[in-house]
């Protein structure tokens, strides 16, 4: 019998405060680095489950450009380069492909974000990676680093490129699907094998591998469909989306 099972979102389970450095969604929010030390950081909260909600109290967050659609308080708003990664992280991007336009907003009061009704999902980060596509991150907690990292087949066979972005460090995120998301706990004991229409993105120690179904009855018009497959290996989690994305994978 398969053991697994999906994954409460963090805002339905987490304590008040923080718990083993994740980051509540309610009460005081802080989190807990390595050595003890205690970072206080915006608060992250969903109002229904396509509108993010931060709370500010002078620190700052990075969110995708344009997806403020209102705020209280005082708020400053500042555009960055290269996703927020500086010169180099510009030309890295510029290189890979992998765009990201993102704005910095710090302040003191709240700021709602929204993507085009699209789905958000809270991340916690407690100094694992997140690996995501730079359409599907709305916000990141300003103490989390990001960055660019090589898919290869994976992103091809999605119809992106061969690069994805990285989100790193003690913290949380907010990321967005077409419909709402189901975390999928991948263990060394049961991988998991997502349409590559329908993955989102996947946090932890996990490998990827790309696999074809592709035989002799789908040359035929046969198969079932799913000509393509990313396998997922390790342990860790994968968010998935309930909408299917045209991709190069599901035109074979």
């Amino acid at each position: 019998m398969n053991a697994r099972t999906s994954v409460p979102p963090l805002w339905q389970t987490a304590p008040l405060g923080v718990r083993s450095g994740w980051v509540s969604t309610h009460g005081p929010c802080s989190v807990h680095l390595p050595g003890g030390y205690f970072r206080s950081v915006a608060m992250f909260r969903l109002q229904g489950s396509k509108v993010l909600a931060v709370d500010m109290t002078g620190d700052a967050v990075k969110a995708k450009n344009g997806s403020m659609v209102a705020y209280d308080g005082q708020m400053a708003f500042k555009k960055l380069s290269g996703g927020g990664e500086g010169l180099r992280g510009m030309v890295t991007r510029r290189l890979t492909g992998e765009q990201m336009t993102v704005m910095e907003v710090k302040g003191h009061g709240t700021c709602w974000f929204a993507d085009r009704a699209s789905e958000i999902n809270l991340v916690g980060l407690r100094g694992d990676k997140l690996c995501v596509e730079a359409g599907n991150l709305l916000a990141t907690d300003a103490g989390l680093r990001t960055g660019t990292t090589f898919t290869g087949l994976r992103g091809a066979s999605q119809g992106n490129g061969l690069f994805t972005t990285t989100v790193e460090g003690h913290g949380q995120a907010a990321i967005l699907s077409d419909g709402p998301a189901v975390v999928l706990r991948v263990s060394p004991q049961y991988p998991l094998i997502v349409d590559p229409g329908a993955y989102v993105a996947h946090q932890g120690n996990v490998r990827q591998s790309f696999q074809s179904g592709v035989t002799f009855r789908t040359l035929l018009g046969e198969g079932g469909g799913e000509a393509f497959q990313i396998r997922f290996e390790g342990d860790g989690l994968v968010y998935v989306q309930p909408s299917e994305r045209n991709t190069i994978a599901g035109d074979v």
